[in-house]
């Protein structure tokens, strides 16, 4: 009689494998493992040499345009020992320069899997200005206060440069086999839009990030460590106002064109709250604020206190969640100063001699085209706003990343805008946002960081790329 049973000895090894294998770390665990925790005393150091460079990167053409090529040098130091131009490491590291000094850097760590891929876009080289006299501390020298690290760039965005650089390069060096790819995008020029074709628009432009459509993209430029799921649009716009100048004591004999400005954007506003009233998926969204139009900044000539000025310009913006369309709201603002000047009689007026049209002089503005013009508006390059897709696998990876690594998930939307994601989400990108500086000093005085967000900021990266391991 044959005997089918398995010798003890052989079961037992049995048990010890499946045991064995019960209790071996998964892939993503593994990933975990070998990224570690950022290395903060490296991290720290790169940033202090970004923030010396910070003076000289400031956005604000024509006075000043950034030379990003001195960030660009210290991100390649830190990555090309462990890329393949030196033979030290896997990384593929291009620099991609449009415009002379400005250049922007792609890094890309291979994986093993075609066409699985993941991607960090957005970490900007340059900055807003800053005023010394103004801060507290030297604004272009990085210094440290406890947890805070303290400097221009620190939160926007250099420090989410120094990173991520310091994400790319544990990952040159420790070498974990990756199904994804992962992409590391350093762009140029984001903080100012006077001058175009340097920094992503010209990488999409020469399709320089077409493969990154295959993954997730998380752009790296915004606060508080939570998913930044909504961003809005922007659109420049000045007011010209004609008037006639004459003393101010008799004021009968003039056109006030300040007057007839403050009432013009009075109506104005009145017709684009009615037109674009809050969105019911600004609730769901998180939006802080609705679509706003406001006026920002106000010139005129000069002259002096007893004269009535011939004209003043008042410039402001619009700031529009995502759910309209930009250009439909430009038509609209030219329709409403369109009916004014079609019927300037009927604006409100401040006074019984504060009026808009002369009739004994046959002057109601002056003449532009086929007709007479009180007011003329025009709009500088607008901006399109992004409401990130809720439902792809990048922003539940993101939001996972973050419950894990920060202890809670809360997702939120404002207004600011960020330059092209709108355009990437259009062609197809999975575009979410993220960030690891603190809101309240955004483009303000006595900027800082936190070393401590900084630190799980990188957990939230390293999660990330684990996550799509399993």
């Amino acid at each position: 009689m044959c005997n089918n049973r398995l010798p003890r000895s052989s079961i037992q090894r049995f048990q010890g494998l499946v045991f064995s294998l019960a209790n071996s770390p998964s892939p993503s665990e593994m990933v975990k493992d070998i990224l570690g925790d950022l290395d903060t005393d490296s991290f720290v150091k790169l940033l202090s040499k970004l923030i010396d460079e910070s003076k000289y990167v400031q956005n604000n053409p024509p006075d000043l345009i950034p030379e990003e090529d001195r960030i660009v040098k210290h991100v390649l130091d830190s990555l090309l020992p462990h890329s393949t131009q030196t033979g030290g490491g896997p990384l593929i590291v291009k620099h991609a320069t449009y415009f002379p000094g400005r250049g922007n850097v792609i890094v890309e760590y291979p994986g093993t899997v075609p066409g699985k891929i993941l991607s960090f876009v957005g970490m900007h080289m340059d900055v807003v200005t800053a005023n010394p006299t103004d801060w507290d501390f030297d604004p272009f020298t990085l210094s440290i206060d406890g947890d805070k690290l303290r400097g221009r760039g620190t939160t926007d965005c250099l420090g989410h440069v120094a990173l991520i650089t310091e994400l790319m390069k544990r990952l040159g060096e420790t070498k974990p086999k990756l199904k994804s790819t992962v992409v590391a995008v350093f762009i140029a020029n984001e903080e100012n839009s006077a001058i175009s074709g340097v920094g992503v628009d010209a990488l999409v432009k020469d399709g320089l990030l077409n493969k990154l459509k295959d993954g997730p993209l998380f752009w790296i430029d915004t606060a508080d460590k939570q998913p930044c799921i909504g961003t809005g649009g922007m659109i420049p716009w000045k007011l010209r106002v004609t008037g006639k100048l004459f003393h101010s004591g008799l004021a009968h004999k003039a056109i006030n064109p300040l007057e007839l400005a403050m009432d013009a954007v009075k109506e104005i506003q009145l017709h684009f709250y009615r037109d674009f009233p809050p969105h019911p998926k600004e609730q769901i969204y998180g939006f802080a604020t609705p679509s706003t139009m406001k006026p920002t900044q106000w010139h005129y000539p000069g002259g002096g206190i007893n004269q009535i000025p011939a004209e003043c310009t008042i410039s402001g913006d619009v700031r529009l969640t995502p759910f309209y369309n930009v250009i439909d709201v430009m038509k609209k603002l030219q329709e409403y100063v369109d009916d004014i000047n079609n019927d300037i009689e009927r604006l409100e007026s401040r006074g019984p001699v504060s009026k808009y049209v002369l009739p004994d002089e046959d002057l109601r503005g002056r003449f532009i085209g086929a007709s007479f013009r009180s007011l003329t508006i025009s709009f500088d390059e607008a901006m399109s706003g992004v409401a990130c897709d809720l439902e792809s696998h990048g922003f539940h990876v993101l939001s996972k990343a973050t419950e894990e690594v920060v202890g809670h998930v809360k997702p939120y939307s404002i207004t600011g805008s960020l330059p092209l994601i709108r355009e990437l989400q259009d062609e197809g990108f999975d575009v979410q946002t993220s960030g690891y500086g603190l809101m309240s000093v955004y483009h303000a005085k006595n900027e800082y960081c936190l070393l401590s967000d900084m630190c799980q900021g990188y957990k939230v990266f390293v999660s990330i790329i684990s996550q799509l391991e399993d």
